[in-house]
């Protein structure tokens, strides 16, 4: 039986969307994997077009509030950024986690810079799901 995961952001644009595209896709047959947001917007086409080059396509996700999981029981329950963390009211998970993202649009001023950030956030998201995800159990 998969356990189920919730990324929380405060707009489920960004970081949680990656981060349940990651996680689906490196981990999926061991993860159900949602997202969804505080204050939920659309999904950044910054962010569908990053994980594009990864040959993750979420392109079809759409931005959900965190209302749509109430009665929803999570193995885990992971907020992305301090906002989420602050703000989000008490969420059932087995066990909560928080590891704080940057925001990619705080270093960006061009496209150029913006798509850097957007990179850079997606391979620490990477890389952190791969660290703590990919144990055989998660402590």
């Amino acid at each position: 039986m998969k356990q189920k995961v919730l990324f929380l952001c405060t707009h489920n644009s960004v970081r949680s969307q990656m981060a349940e595209g990651l996680l689906n896709t490196i981990y999926g047959s061991r993860y159900e994997t949602y997202s969804a947001g505080i204050q939920p917007t659309e999904v950044n086409p910054y962010a569908v077009e990053v994980m594009k080059e990864l040959g993750i396509d979420i392109s079809a996700n759409r931005s959900k509030s965190i209302e749509e999981f109430r009665g929803m029981t999570f193995d885990y329950v992971v907020t992305v950024c301090d906002n989420a963390k602050e703000t989000c009211p008490f969420f059932p998970g087995k066990k909560t986690i928080h590891q704080e993202f940057d925001d990619p649009y705080e270093f960006s001023e061009s496209i150029e810079e913006t798509l850097l950030s957007f990179r850079r956030v997606r391979d620490e998201i990477k890389n952190w799901i791969e660290q703590i995800f990919g144990k055989k159990s998660i402590t």
